[in-house]
Protein backbone atom coordinates (compact mmCIF):
# COMPACT_ATOMS: atom_id res chain seq x y z
CA UNK A 1 0.00 0.00 0.00
CA UNK A 2 1.25 3.70 -1.07
CA UNK A 3 0.04 4.81 1.86
CA UNK A 4 2.47 2.96 4.25
CA UNK A 5 5.07 4.47 2.72
CA UNK A 6 3.77 7.68 3.75
CA UNK A 7 3.00 6.66 7.17
CA UNK A 8 6.62 5.20 7.48
CA UNK A 9 8.04 8.83 6.28
CA UNK A 10 5.99 10.07 8.87
CA UNK A 11 8.08 8.07 11.32
CA UNK A 12 11.25 8.90 9.92
CA UNK A 13 10.16 12.63 10.03
CA UNK A 14 8.76 12.49 13.73
CA UNK A 15 12.65 10.91 14.75
CA UNK A 16 14.15 13.60 12.71
CA UNK A 17 12.52 16.92 13.62
CA UNK A 18 13.21 15.36 17.74
CA UNK A 19 16.76 15.25 16.65
CA UNK A 20 16.43 18.89 15.22
CA UNK A 21 14.69 19.91 18.20
CA UNK A 22 17.33 18.39 20.46
CA UNK A 23 20.15 20.10 18.23
CA UNK A 24 18.74 23.32 19.39
CA UNK A 25 19.75 22.54 23.36
CA UNK A 26 23.80 22.06 22.01
CA UNK A 27 23.94 25.49 20.95
CA UNK A 28 25.71 27.35 24.05
CA UNK A 29 23.82 29.14 26.27
CA UNK A 30 25.33 32.70 25.50
CA UNK A 31 24.96 31.90 21.56
CA UNK A 32 21.14 31.53 21.99
CA UNK A 33 20.03 35.43 21.04
CA UNK A 34 22.36 35.16 18.37
CA UNK A 35 20.97 36.17 14.89
CA UNK A 36 22.06 32.28 13.54
CA UNK A 37 20.19 30.35 16.29
CA UNK A 38 17.32 33.18 15.84
CA UNK A 39 17.42 32.31 12.65
CA UNK A 40 16.82 28.65 12.88
CA UNK A 41 14.11 28.93 15.38
CA UNK A 42 12.13 30.68 12.85
CA UNK A 43 12.78 28.34 10.07
CA UNK A 44 11.80 25.91 11.99
CA UNK A 45 8.64 27.66 12.97
CA UNK A 46 8.27 27.74 9.40
CA UNK A 47 8.03 24.07 8.53
CA UNK A 48 5.69 23.77 11.37
CA UNK A 49 3.25 26.26 10.32
CA UNK A 50 3.50 24.45 6.83
CA UNK A 51 2.34 21.19 8.23
CA UNK A 52 -0.42 22.90 9.80
CA UNK A 53 -1.35 24.97 6.92
CA UNK A 54 -1.73 21.89 4.56
CA UNK A 55 -3.93 20.44 7.62
CA UNK A 56 -5.83 23.62 7.24
CA UNK A 57 -6.07 22.97 3.54
CA UNK A 58 -7.00 19.38 3.75
CA UNK A 59 -10.03 20.30 6.18
CA UNK A 60 -8.15 18.35 9.30
CA UNK A 61 -8.21 21.50 11.39
CA UNK A 62 -10.26 24.55 11.55
CA UNK A 63 -7.69 27.60 11.68
CA UNK A 64 -5.42 28.52 9.32
CA UNK A 65 -1.56 29.09 10.74
CA UNK A 66 0.49 32.42 10.14
CA UNK A 67 2.79 30.93 7.67
CA UNK A 68 5.88 32.70 8.69
CA UNK A 69 5.39 33.38 12.78
CA UNK A 70 7.21 36.42 14.07
CA UNK A 71 9.54 35.93 16.35
CA UNK A 72 8.79 32.82 17.53
CA UNK A 73 9.93 30.79 21.17
CA UNK A 74 11.25 27.64 20.78
CA UNK A 75 9.03 26.13 23.67
CA UNK A 76 5.87 27.34 21.53
CA UNK A 77 7.34 26.03 18.29
CA UNK A 78 8.03 22.29 20.28
CA UNK A 79 4.52 22.33 21.51
CA UNK A 80 3.30 23.62 18.38
CA UNK A 81 5.03 20.70 16.65
CA UNK A 82 3.79 18.01 18.73
CA UNK A 83 0.46 18.68 18.21
CA UNK A 84 0.74 18.73 14.15
CA UNK A 85 2.39 15.67 14.29
CA UNK A 86 -0.63 14.10 16.44
CA UNK A 87 -2.96 15.79 13.97
CA UNK A 88 -1.20 13.84 11.12
CA UNK A 89 -0.91 10.98 12.67
CA UNK A 90 -4.78 11.11 12.96
CA UNK A 91 -4.94 12.08 9.43
CA UNK A 92 -2.75 9.73 7.81
CA UNK A 93 -4.15 6.64 10.21
CA UNK A 94 -7.70 6.94 8.31
CA UNK A 95 -6.39 7.21 4.78
CA UNK A 96 -6.06 4.75 2.29
CA UNK A 97 -4.38 4.40 -0.98
CA UNK A 98 -7.28 5.59 -2.75
CA UNK A 99 -7.84 8.75 -0.67
CA UNK A 100 -4.21 9.83 -1.12
CA UNK A 101 -5.16 9.42 -5.09
CA UNK A 102 -8.07 11.98 -4.37
CA UNK A 103 -7.97 15.80 -6.40
CA UNK A 104 -8.80 18.41 -3.54
CA UNK A 105 -9.25 22.66 -4.23
CA UNK A 106 -7.65 24.61 -2.20
CA UNK A 107 -6.50 28.76 -1.83
CA UNK A 108 -3.20 29.63 -1.94
CA UNK A 109 -1.68 32.36 -0.16
CA UNK A 110 -1.81 34.97 -2.93
CA UNK A 111 -5.82 33.81 -3.16
CA UNK A 112 -5.03 31.72 -6.29
CA UNK A 113 -7.25 29.02 -6.89
CA UNK A 114 -5.27 25.16 -6.88
CA UNK A 115 -5.84 21.67 -7.00
CA UNK A 116 -3.51 18.48 -6.58
CA UNK A 117 -3.34 15.08 -5.19
CA UNK A 118 -3.26 14.42 -1.82
CA UNK A 119 0.12 12.36 -2.53
CA UNK A 120 1.75 15.62 -4.10
CA UNK A 121 1.43 17.54 -0.77
CA UNK A 122 2.67 14.64 1.52
CA UNK A 123 5.48 14.55 -1.24
CA UNK A 124 6.03 18.15 -0.73
CA UNK A 125 5.96 17.99 3.17
CA UNK A 126 8.68 15.86 3.14
CA UNK A 127 11.00 18.05 0.74
CA UNK A 128 10.07 20.99 2.19
CA UNK A 129 11.34 19.91 5.69
CA UNK A 130 14.04 18.09 4.57
CA UNK A 131 15.40 21.52 2.58
CA UNK A 132 14.65 23.50 5.70
CA UNK A 133 16.16 21.31 8.30
CA UNK A 134 19.79 21.41 5.81
CA UNK A 135 19.46 25.05 6.57
CA UNK A 136 18.89 24.87 10.13
CA UNK A 137 21.57 22.27 10.65
CA UNK A 138 23.87 24.86 8.94
CA UNK A 139 22.74 27.91 11.26
CA UNK A 140 23.37 25.34 14.04
CA UNK A 141 26.46 24.70 14.03
CA UNK A 142 27.19 28.42 12.82
CA UNK A 143 25.59 29.38 16.28
CA UNK A 144 28.50 27.03 18.04
CA UNK A 145 26.27 24.21 18.30
CA UNK A 146 26.25 20.84 16.93
CA UNK A 147 23.42 20.07 13.87
CA UNK A 148 21.46 16.89 14.04
CA UNK A 149 21.98 13.71 11.58
CA UNK A 150 18.52 13.52 10.20
CA UNK A 151 19.23 11.38 6.68
CA UNK A 152 16.90 9.27 6.05
CA UNK A 153 19.61 6.38 5.11
CA UNK A 154 21.16 6.76 8.57
CA UNK A 155 17.72 5.74 10.36
CA UNK A 156 16.08 3.26 8.20
CA UNK A 157 19.63 1.45 7.18
CA UNK A 158 20.04 -1.80 9.30
CA UNK A 159 23.21 -3.72 10.16
CA UNK A 160 24.41 -6.60 8.40
CA UNK A 161 26.72 -7.45 11.30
Amino acid sequence: MIIERYRRWFEYEKDAHAKVFASFDTVPSDRRDSAEYRRAVAIMAHIVAARRMWLYRLGAIATAPALFPVNPELANVVAEWREAQGDWEGLLASQTDQEIERTFEYKSLDAGRFRNHVEDILAQLFGHSWYHRGQIAMLIRAAGGEPAVTDLIFWCRESCG
